[in-house]
C-alpha cells in the first residue's frame, strides 16, 4: 500500500513539473496597455515614449482558495485531532507581498491520558470559527536565473478573530448535550455539584450555545505548485496562538503555556478576474523579466548608433583596412586599398591617365604612358583647354539639415524643453532663407486626435512666428499624419503649401 502512495506522489510531481516546463511566456506583454489601470496610464505612456524609466504596475487577478485538512488544539489535554476547512481571498500588494482574508472552521477533540485524568482533565470537543487577515511573503518570486516561478514558497503572519465553543465530558447524568457533554464556561472543579467554578472569559452564554470570542496571532507557511495559469495547489500549515493568556480551548487550565491551534491543509487555489484585462497574481511573475528580456533582445532601450573607427574616412573600418592612410576622397576597393584601374602601379587618385594601354607601359610618376600622343588628340586637348562653359544659374537647394522634434505631454502646451528645441530650430531656419519648413503633426485615428494634432502644430507655428521672428510664409501647416501623436516634426523643404489651416473639429478643442 505504501509503494502505491509513493508512485502516486511521484506521478503528481512529474505532472506538476511537466505543466510548469510548458510555460515559456513571461506572463504578459509590457506593451499591452489594456492591463494597465487608467490612473497609471500617464506613467506607462511616459515609459513607452522613453520619458520615464519605470513601467506602470499591471492590474492582476485575485486568488480564491479552498482548503481542508487536519486540525488540532495544542494544549494540556491530549488531542485526538480533527478536521478543518477554509475559504480565502488573496490580493497581491507587489510581487513579494500579498494580503489574504479567510474564514476557517475547525472541529477537534481530545481525550486525557491516565495522568491527565488523575489531575482532573476530561474529554472535550472544540468547535471554532476564525475570521483572519494575513500578510503573505512569497520567498521565490524574484530570481536572476530563471523566468516566472512554477512553485511558490511563502510565509504568513496576521490576525484572527476566533469564536470557540468548547464542551466537556461530564459525569453528571444527562450532561446537557448529546453523548454526555456539557457546555464549558470555566474551570472544572470535581468537588462542585455542577462541576464548574468561575466563567469563561469573553464567552457569550446562550443556553445550549456558548461561544468565547478572543484574538489570535497567525503564523505559518506553505508551498504552492502551479498547474496552469489559472489553478494551483498548495500544502500549508498555520498556527493560531491565543492572545492574553487564553488557556481554555481544551476545557482545562493548567501549566504555564496557553492553548493554540494547528491546522495543516491541502489547498486548491483559482485565479479570478478578467484575464483579458489582468495578468496573473503578481507572486507568479518574476519582476526581473522585463530587464532580462531587454538585455537579451532589446525592443525598448534607445541604443546609440554603432560607429566603428575609420581613421582615413574611406568607408572601410580600420579593422579591415589594408591601407589605413588613404588620402581623403580617394576611391578604394573593399579592403581599403586605393584603386588602380589600369594596373600601372599609380593609384587612380594620382593617375592622370587612368586607362593607360599596356603597350604604353612603363608609365611616369603621373601614370602617363610612354606612347606618343596622336595629333588628333593634341588638337582636342588644346580645344578643351580653351573652351569656356556657359554660365548657368544653380538650382536652389535647401541645406538646412536635421531640425529637432518637439514632444508634447497630453495637451498642446509647449514645455520648457520644447521651447528650447524650437529656439535652436529657429536659428537654423533664419540662417537658411532659401528653405521652407514643414511643421508636421500626427494623430489621425479619431476626430479628437486630429483636432489635438492641429492644435499642437498651431502652437509650434505660433511660437516660431511670435517669439522667434520666423516668417509665417515659410512655415507649411501639416497635421493628422500617421505617426507618434505626441510628436511634432520640423522638416526643411523647397515645396509650397498652406501656412494656415482651419481647425478640423473646433468643438473637440482640448484644454491647454
Amino acid at each position: 500500500m505504501a509503494s502505491k502512495k509513493y508512485i502516486l506522489v511521484a506521478a503528481l510531481i512529474v505532472l506538476i513539473q511537466s505543466v510548469g516546463l510548458a510555460q515559456t511566456d513571461w506572463g504578459w506583454d509590457w506593451k499591452d496597455t489594456s492591463k494597465i489601470a487608467i490612473k497609471n496610464l500617464p506613467q506607462h505612456n511616459e515609459f513607452l515614449n522613453n520619458q520615464y524609466p519605470y513601467p506602470a504596475r499591471p492590474r492582476d487577478q485575485w486568488e480564491l482558495g479552498f482548503g481542508a485538512g487536519y486540525a488540532q488544539v495544542n494544549g494540556d489535554v491530549k488531542s485526538s485531532g480533527g478536521f478543518g476547512g477554509t475559504v480565502t481571498l488573496r490580493k497581491a500588494l507587489n510581487n513579494t507581498f500579498s494580503i489574504r482574508g479567510g474564514l476557517t472552521g475547525i472541529i477537534t477533540s481530545g481525550t486525557p491520558s491516565v495522568y491527565g485524568a488523575s489531575i482532573g482533565q476530561v474529554a472535550y470537543k472544540n468547535q471554532t470559527h476564525q475570521l483572519s487577515v494575513d500578510v503573505i511573503a512569497s520567498l521565490n518570486s524574484r530570481s536572476y536565473y530563471r523566468g516566472n516561478p512554477k512553485t511558490n514558497v511563502y510565509l504568513l503572519g496576521g490576525y484572527s478573530l476566533n469564536a470557540a465553543r468548547v464542551t466537556y465530558k461530564t459525569p453528571i447524568p444527562g450532561g446537557g448535550q448529546p453523548g454526555g457533554y456539557s457546555i464549558f464556561y470555566g474551570l472544572l472543579n470535581p468537588n462542585s455539584q455542577n462541576g464548574l467554578i468561575g466563567t469563561l472569559g469573553g464567552a457569550s452564554i446562550n443556553g445550549r450555545h456558548a461561544y468565547a470570542l478572543f484574538h489570535g496571532l497567525d503564523l505559518g507557511g506553505g508551498i504552492a505548485f502551479k498547474l496552469t495559469n489559472k489553478v494551483n495547489i498548495a500544502l500549508e500549515h498555520k498556527f493560531t496562538f491565543t492572545y492574553a493568556g487564553y488557556d481554555y480551548l481544551d476545557a482545562f487550565k493548567g501549566g504555564n503555556n496557553d492553548d493554540y491551534y494547528g491546522f495543516t491543509s491541502f489547498r486548491v487555489n483559482v485565479n479570478v478576474g478578467n484575464k483579458a484585462k489582468r495578468v496573473e497574481p503578481l507572486w507568479w511573475l518574476n519582476p526581473n523579466n522585463f530587464i532580462y528580456s531587454e538585455l537579451n533582445s532589446p525592443k525598448h532601450m534607445k541604443l546609440p548608433k554603432v560607429v566603428l573607427p575609420d581613421a582615413d574616412g574611406d568607408g572601410v573600418t580600420d579593422q579591415f583596412d589594408l591601407e589605413p592612410n588613404t588620402p581623403k576622397g580617394a576611391p578604394v576597393d573593399s579592403h581599403g586599398v586605393a584603386k588602380d584601374t589600369d594596373g600601372d602601379g599609380v593609384p587612380d587618385y594620382r593617375d592622370k591617365e587612368v586607362l593607360t594601354p599596356k603597350n604604353c607601359f612603363p608609365v611616369n610618376n603621373d601614370g602617363v604612358g610612354s606612347c606618343p600622343e596622336p595629333a588628333c588628340c593634341k588638337e582636342i586637348r588644346d580645344m578643351l583647354a580653351n573652351w569656356q562653359p556657359k554660365t548657368t544659374v544653380a538650382a536652389p537647394v535647401c541645406n538646412i539639415g536635421n531640425l529637432p522634434s518637439v514632444q508634447f505631454k497630453g495637451n498642446a502646451k509647449l514645455t520648457k524643453d520644447a521651447m528650447a528645441s524650437l529656439a535652436s530650430a529657429a536659428a537654423k531656419i533664419n540662417a537658411n532663407p532659401s528653405c521652407k519648413v514643414k511643421v508636421m503633426g500626427y494623430g489621425a485615428s479619431s476626430k479628437a486626435a486630429q483636432q489635438l494634432s492641429w492644435e499642437r502644430v498651431n502652437a509650434v507655428i505660433k511660437y516660431l512666428v511670435e517669439k522667434q521672428g520666423v516668417s509665417e510664409s515659410r512655415l507649411l501647416f501639416v497635421y493628422a499624419q500617421d505617426g507618434d501623436s505626441n510628436t511634432v516634426d520640423l522638416q526643411g523643404t523647397l515645396e509650397d503649401g498652406p501656412n494656415t489651416v482651419p481647425a478640423p473639429h473646433p468643438n473637440l478643442r482640448s484644454s491647454h
